[in-house]
């Protein structure tokens, strides 16, 4: 979905993975100078839009060379112009202004603080739980990660009458009662039904579990939760997330189907060490894997991240602002998730370089982990693919692209593509026996931030 680019010239700057940054550079731009050429006296909001552009980027460049006093110096002009509350360029440049301003200052004071984990427990959690609730409405987004994955699941499970689904962030899980309908219109309910759910906060955890049990019960769903505080990658041992809070025989434990989902954002670190995540489901091999991911890189030096990142983050705004229309309480709901969601996002890559910064080389590409881990891809045609393209027959706004690639879904705006999601099962029993005996794989296709 994502335009083809021109070989790079000789000129172009790179990025850390090979792609020219400049070349991108050039392509946001567009005819930014003849359009400023021709401009009235009276500056239009497509101007305007272009001269934030601009600053933005010469803002970025300045970081990216270390010229921390010229940046500084672009900062006001950016704030001026830019507006929360205004035009979708303005209200990018919002955001991305703020991050750079956050960026400049930990840079003066030599420090890259990643956002912590334990940062949306509680009354911020809370906040991002009706955040995501209004992004529920205005976008087909959460909706597609939330239908896909299900329809893949019960795929996967057809048959199975004790299922265990592992969330690596569960948060408040939205996604889920859903599944439980289905499972409750099947001729034969489960047996047994078990989420074990990671997050950051056990109280916002055990919340989840009470909730998700009581819609369980309203449904006549049998119904555990096994929260987990912390994160995948720290997990020490599979039998972690495998153990069950109520001492279930272990007969009973081996005849459950499990399945792991994983839904990718920039919130903040997940999986904590990627090495550990991969060593971890390799070990687990569940049943099915679903992994909804952002096509959007973290890797690379810090102005080919800013770029793709303005390039990202400026559709999604887009996309949004079609949504939200211009009636004022759409515009609140808009506001939220970009303020509680996107917004620190936007913060997290462009300020502290990436959910997390330690050096560590990170996953660029979870596909190709997943196949050296013993993996192969499960085609998300049929099902899955008819539930999409139903999703998005709901939304009368006609912006968004659903394309079938590689045996994956992506879902887009106009030309660009902003999620993929994928399945993945057990490759043939030599294939993952062999992959289970050998090293944790180093993660390829990252890394290190900047």
């Amino acid at each position: 979905m994502k335009a083809k680019r021109a070989p790079a010239s000789p000129d172009e700057e790179e990025e850390g993975d090979g792609r020219p940054a400049r070349g991108k550079r050039q392509q946001l731009l567009g005819g930014l100078g003849s359009a400023a050429a021709g401009a009235a006296a009276e500056e239009g909001p497509e101007t305007r839009g272009l001269r934030l552009l601009s600053l933005l980027l010469r803002c970025a460049e300045a970081v990216a060379m270390d010229q921390l006093t010229e940046a500084r110096e672009l900062l006001p002009e950016i704030a001026e112009l830019a507006s929360p509350f205004g035009s979708s360029p303005e209200r990018v440049a919002a955001y991305f202004g703020d991050a750079l301003c956050a960026r400049v200052l930990s840079s003066y004071l030599g420090a890259y603080s990643p956002l912590a984990l334990r940062q949306l427990a509680a009354a911020q959690s809370r906040r991002v739980a009706g955040a995501f609730q209004a992004y529920n409405a205005l976008s087909p987004l959460v909706k597609f990660s939330h239908f896909t994955a299900n329809q893949a699941i019960m795929q996967a499970l057809d048959g199975e009458d004790r299922l265990h689904v592992v969330d690596l962030d569960i948060m408040q899980g939205l996604q889920w009662p859903g599944l439980f309908h289905i499972l409750a219109s099947r001729p034969r309910k489960p047996r047994s039904l078990r989420i074990t759910g990671l997050g950051a906060s056990l109280e916002v955890l055990e919340a989840t579990g009470r909730r998700l049990g009581d819609f369980a019960a309203s449904l006549g769903l049998p119904f555990e939760f096994h929260p987990i505080e912390g994160k995948i990658g720290h997990v020490a041992d599979a039998a972690a997330l495998l153990g069950n809070p109520r001492h279930h025989h272990q007969q009973q434990q081996q005849d459950e189907a499990t399945v792991v989902h994983w839904m990718h954002h920039c919130l903040y670190d997940v999986t904590g060490s990627d090495v550990g995540t991969v060593r971890l489901l390799r070990s687990l091999r569940p049943k099915l894997i679903t992994i909804v991911e952002q096509d959007l890189g973290h890797s690379g030096d810090f102005l080919g991240r800013f770029v793709e990142a303005l390039h990202y983050y400026s559709a999604l705004f887009d996309a949004l602002g079609d949504g939200a229309g211009a009636a004022e309480e759409g515009s609140a709901e808009r506001h939220a998730v970009e303020r509680q969601l996107l917004g620190a996002e936007i913060r997290n890559i462009v300020a502290v370089g990436g959910p997390k910064r330690t050096g560590e080389v990170r996953v660029e590409r979870w596909g190709d982990e997943l196949r050296r881990a013993g993996f192969r891809p499960v085609s998300l045609a049929g099902s899955p693919a008819t539930q999409a393209k139903l999703l998005l027959g709901m939304y009368p706004w006609k912006g968004y692209t659903l394309v079938e690639e590689d045996a994956c879904l992506k879902l887009g705006w106009k030309d660009l593509s902003l999620l993929t999601a994928s399945a993945w099962e057990p490759a043939d029993d030599d294939a993952a026996a062999a992959a289970a005996a050998a090293p944790a794989p180093t993660p390829r296709h990252g890394s290190q931030e900047t």
